[in-house]
């Protein structure tokens, strides 16, 4: 009997505003796109915009969010049909897919009850691709901020933990490790029986780096879409927006001749192949 969906809580009350999420959440960098589309196809709500391209793609967008499948259809892109569905319960026929791709979420679902979903609908051989924007201050503890005041909204960030895993975690690798998690004996087994792993490994990665230009007001807005920032309480999220606000203003913030903030980030890409 499959297993019920249930949107994680965290992300269902954090991402609640979708229009506003769609509003400051960055879109993907066109090299990144580039760099990604020599792998893989097209999906999801913030990379919907790759098929206004001139490429002609049969694409499906599956979001459990009722505000995000909303922003997405709002968009009538060209050749995009928006179903409700998640990770784990893709209503598409089994080996449809040429390429899939998580954008900004795979983190929130990286299971292997939704890389088996993942593996079923695509043919073989086809990619699945992963791909988000991290800013300095949303990035794993070991990556290194460009300023001061971006490492302040990160260690912000690092007092918000939840428990839950995010990007910067980088626990959502796992799920494809654990394939290999074995013994050699087992490993023997496997091959005779045909339980080989279902995505090759290692991983394909790659960083983009970027910089945009942002006013204080917008700098906020955009930290603010975050989840861990999104489900504080009105009076905490007051607090942060000051603590923002006051980092801004410190020396070392780098600002253009509009007064706007430099922000630095990375868009991220992972991919792997079916077997």
């Amino acid at each position: 009997m499959a297993t019920t969906f249930a949107l994680n809580p965290r992300a269902a009350s954090g991402f609640q505003d979708a229009s506003n999420y769609d509003a400051h959440r960055p879109s993907f960098p066109a090299e990144a796109v580039d760099k990604l589309l020599t792998h893989l196809g097209v999906a999801g709500l913030k990379n919907a915009r790759l098929v206004n391209r001139e490429e002609e793609f049969d694409v499906v967008g599956i979001e459990p969010h009722a505000g995000m499948r909303e922003e997405l259809v709002k968009k009538s892109l060209r050749g995009v049909k928006v179903l409700e569905g998640d990770a784990a319960h893709m209503p598409i026929e089994d080996g449809w897919g040429d390429a899939l791709i998580a954008a900004q979420a795979f983190h929130w679902f990286a299971t292997e009850e939704s890389l088996k979903e993942i593996h079923k609908v695509l043919r073989p051989g086809a990619a699945f691709g992963m791909i988000w924007n991290i800013e300095d201050y949303n990035a794993p503890i070991e990556y290194l901020s460009t300023t001061k005041w971006e490492q302040k909204m990160k260690d912000i960030i690092a007092s918000l933990d939840d428990g839950h895993p995010r990007f910067r975690h980088m626990t959502w690798k796992q799920v494809f490790e654990k394939q290999q998690d074995t013994t050699p004996l087992q490993t023997l087994k496997d091959a005779f029986s045909g339980h080989m792993p279902m995505f090759s490994l290692p991983l394909g990665e790659e960083e983009v780096k970027w910089t945009v230009w942002l006013t204080d007001e917008a700098v906020w807005s955009r930290y603010a879409t975050l989840s861990m920032i999104a489900n504080v309480d009105e009076d905490r999220k007051a607090e942060i927006r000051k603590e923002v606000f006051d980092a801004l203003e410190e020396d070392g913030v780098e600002r253009n001749a509009r007064g706007e903030v430099a922000v630095h980030g990375m868009t991220y890409l992972a991919w792997t192949s079916r077997d």
